[in-house]
């Protein structure tokens, strides 16, 4: 059963990614979008609105689960460049993912801040923004190639 936070958060994305041009992989972009929800939204925690994914979950086991989540972070991140976001959103997504691992890293608080700082929903929207201006300031151009 999905709550109407969980709804708001499925229409948004589906509004976002209809905006998108034609040409971008949406099924690159679903499963980012899979990543990030599973990653950052995926547990609601009881008796109240907020969601929590694995990612502070499997951080409670010192290295490897931060090194696991980091490098689940990291999928989102080859999944945009691969997409053709801009250097800049890339720049921004890393700077995120770092946060998250520093933040995260830390004994006792790092999972209090992992559960607070969502990196891969922060950098899903930086992607859909990216690819969504792209279309806006006219960047997206149909090449034809033909041969002479």
């Amino acid at each position: 059963m999905t709550d109407a936070r969980g709804r708001d958060l499925t229409e948004a994305f589906d509004a976002s990614i209809d905006d998108l041009p034609d040409s971008v992989d949406r099924d690159a972009v679903e499963r980012m979008r899979a990543v990030a929800y599973v990653l950052d939204e995926s547990v609601r925690v009881p008796g109240t609105d907020f969601h929590v994914g694995v990612d502070p979950l499997v951080s409670a086991v010192p290295v490897v689960g931060d090194a696991l989540g980091v490098g689940l972070s990291l999928y989102v991140v080859l999944e945009a460049a691969r997409l053709g976001v801009s250097y800049t959103t890339l720049v921004e997504m890393l700077a995120n993912v770092t946060i998250d691992a520093v933040g995260g890293s830390v004994p006792y608080v790092g999972g209090v801040f992992d559960a607070v700082w969502k990196a891969n929903k922060r950098n899903l929207e930086l992607v859909l923004d990216d690819l969504t201006d792209a279309t806006d300031e006219g960047e997206w151009t149909s090449v034809e190639v033909t041969r002479e």
